[in-house]
């Protein structure tokens, strides 16, 4: 069992914890090997949640002075409200702490940095495959009924 979680905005200290979340984050998503993202993308991705006038966040889930888990959050505008809504790009959980809690902590600490923020909603998608993560989704949110079209550039 977990001792406390604690939700927290992420630190420049914590590169060396959330950089194995972030690559088996992106393992999960067939994103290693052959097909992993570039050094590059890693590395501004990281810069991004300390520049003030970025719209990226990240909040991580500490135990005991471990890492558990991490998400990134992104604030936009909206045709459709006058503040922001905030979108949740990645969630995800280390193996070992999954099922105790934490990916509902982090949903829940993005749900309290919208509304900090004037959000009017928070969002987010996930793989058609991804049935373990939606149980945890279908207790947290309501299905939009949107289905998610793109097409690479």
């Amino acid at each position: 069992m977990l001792q406390a979680v604690n939700i927290r905005a992420v630190t420049v200290h914590d590169y060396d914890q959330w950089l194995p979340l972030w690559e088996g984050y992106n393992e999960f998503y067939g994103r290693s090997g052959a097909t992993a993202l570039a050094s590059e993308i890693t590395e501004m991705t990281w810069s991004r949640f300390f520049e003030p006038n970025e719209p990226v966040h990240a909040l991580v889930a500490e135990s005991d002075g471990q890492l558990l888990g991490l998400t990134h959050y992104i604030f936009h505008r909206s045709t459709t409200s006058i503040g922001p809504v905030c979108y949740l790009q990645d969630l995800y959980t280390a193996e070992a702490a999954r099922g105790q809690g934490v990916g509902k902590a982090l949903i829940n600490g993005v749900y309290e940095q919208a509304k900090l923020a004037g959000a009017s909603r928070l969002y987010w998608h996930t793989h058609e495959t991804n049935l373990t993560a939606m149980q945890l989704y279908d207790k947290v949110a309501e299905k939009s009924g949107f289905i998610v079209y793109r097409k690479l550039i």
